[in-house]
C-alpha cells in the first residue's frame, strides 16, 4: 500500500476500519450485558454511564451538554436525570449565571453508588485480566482512545 503525500499514518482500508469497529461493537453488546446483570439496586446502564461520566469529566454539565455528550436526546437526557435524581445521585440546580439553564452535580451518594457498581464489575474484571493479561488491554487503549478522539471531533464536521 502507497503512503499518502506529507507526514501522517498510512491509510487504513475501509474494510481494516470495518472490522475493528465491528469488533468494538460486538465487545459493547457483550460487556453491555454483562455491566447490566452486575450492576447494583436495578440501577440501569445510562444511569451508570452518566455517572461514571461525571467521575471522569467532573460534573456542572448541563442537561443539554450531557445529551450532546451521549448522543441522545434531551428528552431522554431529562428522564435519565431524573431517575438519577429521585435516587438521590444526583442534584440538579438552576445555572447561577443564566437562571433558565440548569446544571448537574454528584451527590455524595451518587459517587458511592458508581464505587458500588465498579466493586460489582470487579470480580468479572479480573477475571477477564486474568485470562488475557495486561498485553492485549496495553496495546489496544492507546489506539482506541485515538479512535474515540477521532470520532469525537470529527461528529462536530458538517458535512
Amino acid at each position: 500500500m502507497s503512503r499518502a503525500p506529507g507526514p501522517g499514518p498510512d491509510p487504513a482500508a475501509p474494510e481494516l476500519v470495518f472490522a475493528v469497529l465491528n469488533e468494538v461493537g460486538i465487545i459493547h453488546q457483550l460487556s453491555s450485558s454483562a455491566l447490566l446483570k452486575a450492576l447494583p439496586d436495578g440501577l440501569q446502564i445510562a444511569h451508570f454511564s452518566v455517572l461514571n461520566h461525571m467521575a471522569r469529566l467532573g460534573d456542572g454539565w448541563t442537561p443539554v451538554r450531557l445529551a450532546r455528550a451521549f448522543q441522545v436526546t434531551k428528552g431522554a437526557m431529562t428522564n435519565t436525570l431524573q431517575r438519577l435524581e429521585a435516587r438521590a445521585l444526583v442534584r440538579i440546580e438552576p445555572d447561577p449565571k443564566d437562571r433558565r439553564a440548569k446544571r448537574v452535580f454528584f451527590t455524595d451518594a451518587g459517587r458511592e453508588m458508581r464505587a458500588r457498581c465498579l466493586a460489582a464489575l470487579g470480580p468479572e474484571l479480573a477475571r477477564m485480566g486474568a485470562a488475557l493479561g495486561a498485553a492485549p488491554f496495553e496495546t489496544a487503549l492507546p489506539a482506541l482512545q485515538a479512535m474515540r478522539a477521532w470520532l469525537d471531533a470529527d461528529r462536530s464536521q458538517v458535512r
